[in-house]
């Protein structure tokens, strides 16, 4: 079984005013991979004065990984009133470039796209990437601007980045700016937390389910839910089936599987 591969930078996540943690999606996809029992490997980036805090916790969680060098470390606060959450910019990871996609083993065939911000991977390091391979993107890199500050979502992405991405996966807030169903993408799925997620398949969109959950950080939620849904629909899982593989992981996440 060839394995997945999770690409994108780590961040220092500031969580309801608390000290920094290990963030981004290639920690929390990662996460998901190690409990999903899946072959995976990791790339990931930040500054090298961020490694010790970062680095670690990836390592523990015993998947292949590879740490490409930068010059900077994305950086968010995150607070979160009840079912409601707001972000912030701290500061800006380093773009990943068409040079870097060489890192990723020719034998990867499905590779997941954890971009933060939009600006992470330009249309040209998607192109890169999905020489023989298959990608799924994190809608983030579409809506969410590539800038300091408070985040405030909007559509003015260059569509050029959508020519390669075979699976595109939104939140609710991404997908209430953007039009799931007329991005000309094969699959499209929209997470909606404790609703479970809507595929957009086929022209058309289908729910499914999740389990109610207690309250719990929901932070990577997004990320685990991705990285999953790729890897079941790698070994030939239908996009429903996948989609409910995943609700079901990353509930097991929220219910204390740990850190």
């Amino acid at each position: 079984m060839r394995p997945v591969a999770v690409v994108g930078n780590l961040s220092l996540d500031r969580i309801d005013g608390g000290p920094p943690r290990v963030g981004g999606g290639p920690f929390h996809a990662a996460r998901a991979l190690r409990l999903l029992g899946r072959p995976a490997h990791v790339f990931a980036r930040c500054a090298e004065g961020d490694r010790a805090l970062l680095v670690p916790p990836l390592v523990a969680l015993g998947l292949p990984l590879t740490v490409l060098q930068a010059s900077s470390t994305a950086g968010f606060s995150l607070r979160y009133e009840g079912d409601e959450r707001s972000e912030q910019v701290d500061a800006l990871g380093d773009p990943w470039t068409p040079g870097d996609a060489s890192a990723l083993d020719r034998r990867i065939r499905f590779v997941h796209v954890a971009a933060l911000v939009r600006g992470d991977f330009p249309a040209e390091t998607l192109a890169a990437l999905a020489r023989g391979r298959r990608l799924s993107l994190d809608g983030q890199g579409l809506v969410r601007p590539g800038r300091t500050g408070p985040v405030v979502l909007d559509a003015d992405f260059d569509p050029a980045v959508l020519e390669h991405v075979s699976i595109l996966k939104l939140g609710e807030a991404e997908a209430r700016v953007l039009e799931p169903g007329a991005l000309g993408i094969p699959e499209v799925v929209v997470t909606r937390g404790p609703g479970g997620a809507t595929l957009w398949v086929d022209g058309g969109p289908v729910d499914v389910p999740a389990s109610p959950l207690t309250a719990a950080d929901p932070t990577g939620a997004g990320d685990a839910f991705a990285a999953v849904y790729l890897a079941a629909r790698s070994g030939g899982e239908a996009p429903a089936a996948a989609a409910r593989r995943a609700t079901a992981l990353v509930a097991a996440l929220l219910r204390g599987e740990p850190r």
